[in-house]
């Protein structure tokens, strides 16, 4: 379970989402708003919420002394820096952004023709965005495998696997192909193209899936309501094939 821990020097500070911090030093002043992390207001923060972002952002800064900010990652896995500016920006997958320095920005990815893409591969319109300067930090699940794909070059990946791509990289929502595989396969029935060039990021582990393997294990009410245990069984399985 890695923990992002950031340094700060007097006049520095660092960006989160809301409900992010594991503990700060009492050098570091906390400052909560809209208006944080490329927004203006209250209409970018909604459009950010609608990524999987928070509505409202977090400022940590060190003012007249050294400190630290600390941020735990919500499931086993890496967390990997990122360099902006003009050259460097990426989408994120819902969740993936942990934090990064006061001139980031973070928005969502919203792209009108790709809503499918959102609607029934958990991907697409529901993505973030992340550009500005400064540096990022990105919280991915499990194992992180790196591609270096060509101009043109294609990778197909489940979608919940996909965690970050590099802003020049293309995506957009296939089917499985297949009658057989869509109904037997057991991979739910879309996948995402993504097509250089750009490096892609892909995560050997979601929170879905995590979370679909645990419920077998997990205690029961021996009391509970049948119907009830039915229905979220029933709701679990969309979910996995939603994405």
């Amino acid at each position: 379970m890695p923990v992002l821990e950031v340094r700060l020097d007097p006049g520095e500070s660092v960006v989160a989402e809301s409900g992010e911090l594991g503990w700060v030093t009492d050098s570091i002043e906390l400052q909560t708003s809209t208006a944080l992390a490329g927004s203006d207001g209250i209409w970018d923060a909604t459009k950010r919420s609608f990524g999987g972002g928070s509505f409202f952002m977090t400022e940590y800064s060190a003012t007249t002394a050294p400190g630290v900010a600390v941020f735990p990652a919500r499931l086993p896995g890496s967390i990997i820096e990122v360099p902006l500016g003009p050259e460097h920006s990426y989408t994120v997958q819902r969740g993936g952004f942990l934090a990064g320095s006061y001139g980031c920005e973070l928005a969502t990815a919203f792209h009108p023709k790709k809503i499918g893409s959102g609607l029934f591969g958990g991907f697409g319109f529901v993505l973030q965005s992340l550009s500005g300067s400064g540096h990022a930090w990105i919280a991915l699940g499990g194992e992180i495998s790196e591609y270096e794909l060509g101009a043109g070059e294609t990778l197909r990946v489940h979608p919940g696997h996909v965690g970050l791509l590099d802003g020049t990289v293309t995506y957009e929502l296939t089917m499985v192909p297949g009658l057989k595989n869509k109904v037997f396969g057991g991979d739910g029935l879309f996948l995402m193209r993504l097509t250089g060039p750009g490096r892609v990021w892909l995560q050997s582990m979601n929170l879905a899936d995590l979370a679909g393997a645990l419920a077998p294990y997990l205690p029961q009410d021996d009391n509970a309501n049948v119907e009830a245990t039915a229905g979220a069984t029933v709701i679990g399985a969309v979910g996995k094939l939603l994405g």
